[in-house]
């Protein structure tokens, strides 16, 4: 069993406050999870208006379909013009 991780902290561009910053992640974490089968939440930054920490997770049988997804996550979060990726760490085990 291969895990992937991936911790990704985001610069949102729409956020004025927690409202508009909850209602931005809430969005992309919603189409994150329909798209790709992933589990996904917000991990840190809970209480800062423009940014935040996301963290998602895959489990497969191999490690370059794990990696495959991870990839996937990060193109779609860099389309999205609403937020911009600061940093992002990958683990595979």
């Amino acid at each position: 069993m291969i895990i992937g991780s991936c911790e990704i902290e985001l610069l949102i561009y729409e956020a004025n406050s927690l409202k508009e910053k909850r209602h931005v992640i809430k969005s992309i974490i919603a189409r994150i999870q329909s798209r790709y089968n992933v589990s996904i939440c917000e991990v840190d930054l809970h209480d800062t208006w423009r940014k935040s920490v996301i963290g998602f997770a895959c489990v497969s049988n191999s490690t370059s379909h794990a990696n495959s997804m991870i990839s996937k996550v990060l193109k779609y979060i860099e389309n999205d013009s609403r937020v911009e990726i600061i940093s992002h760490h990958i683990e595979i085990l």
